[in-house]
């Protein structure tokens, strides 16, 4: 079998593995952004158990498209220094990591019962719900920085990449963001009854403890020269 025709064997198998790391990323990154309870994550338990699942659903996708948002900045301005991204990874990727670990604990320590809102009597539309979702979450840029660490621990911007695989690894973003929106929204509207201030807490906690361990594994992988990703 010639060189040419081994190409046209594998390129398939190639791309396809491309493919999937591109949606693993851009899905971890989703998620990582959207898990911390911060306010918009509050609001969006509190419309879970005073309106309804769907109600919190579209209150988070409301935060996913202003993530979408930032992500898309995030990107743009990176791919401007490419090439000090590229000569300077292992740094970026320490970095990334530091930032992912004191973010993380930052979450841990954080009590996001103190931005809980009286609840209101009025359900409002869906539109309403999703529009002041995005703008709490658009008016917190300083999501870009978490959004830099997360593109530099798991390296996503590549210089060359097809547009094929920026679009999707973009919308693996969103998707892990709605992933999430969706886990949490169901999971807390079935144990409605038993879900109080504390659950709020705790939870916060456990994000706060799996975001350092994300953290902490990528600081190893990078001081021992690999990558899992």
């Amino acid at each position: 079998m010639s060189f040419h025709s081994l190409i046209r064997t594998f390129a398939p198998m190639i791309q396809i593995e491309t493919i999937v790391s591109i949606v693993f990323k851009g899905m971890m990154i989703g998620i990582i952004a959207s898990a911390p309870m911060g306010p918009v994550g509050v609001l969006c338990l509190q419309r879970t158990l005073n309106k309804g699942r769907w109600y919190g659903f579209i209150t988070g996708c409301g935060a996913a498209l202003s993530d979408l948002f930032y992500a898309l900045i995030t990107g743009y301005g990176m791919s401007f220094v490419f090439d000090y991204v590229s000569n300077n990874i292992f740094y970026l990727q320490l970095f990334g990591s530091i930032l992912l670990l004191i973010f993380g604990f930052y979450t841990f320590r954080s009590n996001p019962v103190k931005a809980l809102r009286a609840p209101s009597g009025n359900k409002g539309s869906y539109m309403h719900n999703f529009l002041t979702a995005f703008l709490v979450t658009l008016s917190n840029p300083l999501i870009i920085l978490l959004f830099i660490g997360l593109f530099a621990r798991f390296s996503f911007v590549e210089v060359g990449e097809l547009v094929s695989n920026t679009v999707t690894g973009y919308v693996s973003i969103v998707a892990g963001a709605l992933l999430w929106w969706f886990l949490l929204t169901t999971g807390v509207n079935k144990v409605r009854s038993q879900f109080n201030l504390r659950g709020i807490w705790m939870l916060n906690r456990v994000i706060g403890v799996i975001v350092m361990i994300v953290a902490i594994v990528g600081l190893v992988i990078t001081c021992l020269g690999e990558s899992l990703y």
